[in-house]
Formats: C-alpha cells, structure tokens, sequence
C-alpha cells in the first residue's frame, strides 16, 4: 500500500492521474458538444430543456457529473503542484537558449489551464448552479399535438418553488413543464464580453488539447508507430479544430440572433 502511495505522490504518478483525468474530461467534450448542438434547433428550446433536465435528475448521470467535478478539480491541482515543483527545481533560467523543438501550446500549459479553469467556475455559475440552486432560470411549458406533431411553447410560472418538470396529456395534446435553461443561455449569450470571453476560452481548449491529448498518451506508454499518428491526428483534428470550434460556434449565433432582433 505504501508502495503504491508513493507511486501516485511521485511527479510520475502526478502526470499519470492528469492523464487519465484528461482524457476522461476529453470524453466528456464530446457528449457535452453533441448535447449543446440541440440549440441550433429551431424549436424554441425544447429539445435542449429537455436534454437538461435529464442530466441532472437521472441518478447515473449525476454520478458521472461528480466524477467530472472531482477529475477537474484534480487536474487543476496536480497541474499546479507540478507547475510549482518543477520552477522550484530551476528557479535560475539556463544561460543558453533551448532549441528544443516544444511547440507554444507545450510551453504554455500552465497559462492556458489557467483561463480554462477560470472559465470552467464562470461557466459552471452562470449555467448549471443558476440552474440548480437559483431561482434565476424561469419555466417553459411545451404543448404538442400528438395528431399533427406541431409543438408550442409559452412562458409558465410553477405554483412551488421546488417544481422542476412535470407531463401530462390533456384532450390528444402533450404537456411538459419544465425549467427554461433556454432561456438563460440566449440571454448569457446576448452579451458581447461574455461572448467574447467563452470564444477566446475555446482558444484556450483548442492550444491547451492540441499538446495535452497527444502527451496524455505518451504519459501513459501508449506510443506505437502504427498508432501514434491516429492519436495526433484524432487531438489535432478532432479535440484541438472541430470541438473549439462547435462549442464557440453557439455564443457567436445567439449574438448575431440577438443583436438582429
């Protein structure tokens, strides 16, 4: 037991648990994204509202979403005590320039972990405790004609406080109630510094996974020549241009939506 304590407090151990907190917050990019691309529909809300409502009331989801609180938090940390140990171990820079091929986002992980957890807090404060643990979210409620398909929407004001969805059908119509998260996004994303902040943040991601996916494998041995160019393409095409971009896609529309209002 000693043994393997001392493995994990090692900087070895260290970059091994960033690692694999990495690549699981790289998985959760993914069904974060393709969970997000339902505001792009053209329904009012209502595919996304539900989306969010299940994540947070379906008991293994939320389980999952406490993993993925802790695993950011423990990347952050251990990021910042290797940060730290490694300054301490050369507080003196080398007199001779290094020529080593590091590329600029390698060279500043740090500086990019740090706009990424900052934007992490205000995101996660604006959206999912607002939506959670305030009464700054207001209510949907969605009509659908089960005959025609055709779904409406209007505003709703629940009778308790505590209400968070309900769907019944009354004479052929279906009726879901539920928290317009909606709502709160567009109105986040009417504003141009808020905007402004989450695409440079999406920068951030783009620099911070173009070097931290690629060396999440060769941290923990998994170089192959046959598959390394798979991984360094998969980090650099996937995590580092299609993810950044899709996540900053959504607050540059809703700007445009507003402001052509």
């Amino acid at each position: 037991m000693s043994e393997f304590k001392q493995t994990f407090n090692s900087s070895l151990g260290k970059k091994l648990i960033m690692a694999l907190t990495g690549l699981f917050l790289c998985t959760f990019l993914i069904v974060h994204l393709g969970g997000n691309l339902l505001l792009f529909k053209n329904d009012e809300g209502y595919g996304f509202n539900l989306y969010a409502n299940f994540l947070t009331h379906f008991p293994p989801i939320e389980v999952i979403a406490y993993l993925l609180y802790l695993s950011i938090l423990v990347h952050a940390v251990y990021a910042l005590v290797l940060t730290v140990k490694n300054r301490k171990a050369r507080p003196v820079s080398y007199a001779t320039i290094n020529k080593s091929p590091a590329t600029w986002s390698s060279k500043n992980m740090g500086l990019l972990g740090s706009i990424l957890f900052l934007f992490i807090v205000i995101h996660m404060s604006d959206f999912w405790f607002a939506y959670k643990y305030s009464n700054k979210v207001t209510y949907k409620e969605y009509r659908t004609d089960l005959s025609t398909g055709k779904t409406t929407s209007v505003d709703y004001q629940p009778v308790t406080p505590e209400f968070e969805k309900s769907v019944s059908v009354e004479n052929n119509t279906e009726v879901i109630r539920v928290k317009d998260l909606h709502a709160r996004v567009a109105s986040s994303f009417s504003n141009l510094l808020y905007v402004a902040f989450y695409v440079i943040a999406m920068f951030a991601v783009s620099f911070h996974l173009l070097h931290g996916f690629q060396s999440a494998f060769r941290t923990l041995g998994w170089v192959h020549r046959k598959y390394t160019p798979i991984v360094y393409f998969i980090g650099t095409w996937l995590f580092a241009v299609i993810i950044p971009i899709g996540f900053a896609a959504m607050p540059v529309v809703y700007y445009l939506q507003s402001i052509s209002k």
